[in-house]
């Protein structure tokens, strides 16, 4: 038997929000969307456009807190913190040494790669639902290393995906330059991921993904909600404008901005912090990069897309209200040209993001407990584009009463 029909509202209009969208109005239920500005014009507008579905290894976790300190010391590094935002940031940070613990690390790996396997899963068959399959890549990625030491460091983390089923092969020399011609040759090795994808432009994809959702009766509207509020019977949304929506459903998929919203309406408080991430797309022709290239060391990416190449990562701790610091993009654009002799630098777009990112690199999925009609989803942190049609599936689960299909005890938004 099918689940009754409902109203949902969805607050946002990311990545997140839309696959969420998408899923519910294909099962009947009646869908608005509401954001601000518009479809996937925020954060999911200049992503890297990656599909990870092997990035099991999160970010909170010994490595990190081993490399953490020389990172903090170069402010253009793959790490940095605003000094005047480090007291804000203190108990996120108190939270993510704690999610770094070996007993924590080894739960949040089996948590990712469940997650992981449901979002490629869930995101290739909406993808050919959709009619979508066009927009994908299926070039893998090439993560590569300068040196020995610099490989054998890497090896933990590529055991650890080979016990989860991940393919993967280290490749050199002719191997490596056929899979990236071009490469300086201050890269030793490399790993090919077969399995990564990307999208041929992440705001394009975006917007497909919402026709598929129109398709199925799906509404946005652009408008900025200020409050959650709960009449005694459903949850409504203060909007800027003095108005209210109603629906038996609502569903916060707000990025870094949804605990803004959630701070007058519960007493829950979740440590949702921001992953400051920046990046430069060059013109097409910049280079003809054949696939992502991961430089994991140095925090960043190179992503070939169908209006050019992107230039982009690293992480940024400065909340949001801080202007970007676009030295950081020019510090990744100048490493790129080092690493790929001959890349064309100049006419490139400048742009920062927020990654929405909680201190044990997991999302929260579930409801206020003490709200139950509210439903949360946010937190993805820079995984927000690969996760998204798992993160749909599972509140879609949750609206039709259906056991999720797989245990998010590990994403409930009262862990922390």
């Amino acid at each position: 038997m099918s689940a009754p029909r409902q109203s949902i509202a969805i607050v946002g209009a990311g990545i997140v929000g839309i696959a969420t969208a998408a899923l519910l109005s294909e099962v009947g239920h009646t869908v608005t969307v509401i954001d601000r500005t518009g479809i996937a014009e925020e954060t999911s507008r200049g992503n890297a456009a990656a599909l990870a579905f092997s990035d099991i290894m999160p970010l909170a976790s010994p490595k990190t807190m081993l490399k953490a300190p020389k990172w903090l010391l170069d402010p253009l590094g793959p790490l940095s913190i605003r000094p005047s935002y480090l007291p804000q940031l203190a108990p996120w940070l108190w939270q993510f040494c704690k999610a770094s613990l070996p007993s924590r690390f080894e739960a949040s790996v089996t948590t990712q790669s469940d997650l992981m396997r449901l979002a490629e899963k869930e995101m290739m068959a909406l993808v050919d639902r959709a009619g979508m399959g066009g927009r994908i890549r299926h070039d893998g990625s090439l993560e590569l290393y300068e040196s020995e030491a610099q490989f054998r460091a890497s090896t933990s983390g590529w055991k650890r995906r080979a016990d989860a089923g991940i393919a993967f092969e280290h490749v050199r020399g002719q191997r490596l330059e056929e899979l990236q011609p071009g490469l300086s040759p201050r890269f030793v090795a490399g790993t090919f991921v077969p399995v990564w994808k990307t999208v041929s432009e992440p705001q394009a994809f975006a917007k497909a993904l919402w026709t598929h959702a129109e398709r199925n009766g799906a509404t946005f509207e652009k408008a900025q909600v200020i409050a959650l509020e709960h009449n005694g019977t459903r949850p409504s949304l203060r909007l800027a404008n003095g108005s209210s929506r109603e629906a038996d459903r609502v569903v916060i998929c707000a990025g870094a901005w949804s605990t803004r919203l959630l701070r007058t309406f519960t007493k829950l408080r979740i440590p949702l912090e921001t992953e400051r991430g920046y990046n430069t797309t060059l013109p097409q022709g910049a280079f003809d990069v054949k696939r992502q290239l991961i430089f994991g060391s140095h925090g960043f990416v190179i992503t070939p897309l169908e209006t050019g190449v992107r230039v982009g990562g690293a992480v940024e701790f400065a909340g949001l209200d801080l202007l970007p610091n676009y030295a950081r993009s020019k510090a990744m654009l100048d490493k790129a040209a080092d690493f790929l002799p001959g890349l064309k630098t100049g006419g490139g777009t400048e742009w920062m993001g927020y990654r929405p990112s909680l201190p044990d690199t997991l999302p929260v999925i579930g409801a206020l407990p003490e709200h139950p009609s509210v439903l949360l989803g946010f937190g993805n942190g820079h995984l927000g584009l690969t996760q998204s049609a798992a993160m749909g599936r599972l509140i879609a689960d949750l609206v039709d009463g259906h056991t999720p299909s797989i245990d998010i005890a590990a994403c409930r938004p009262d862990r922390f």
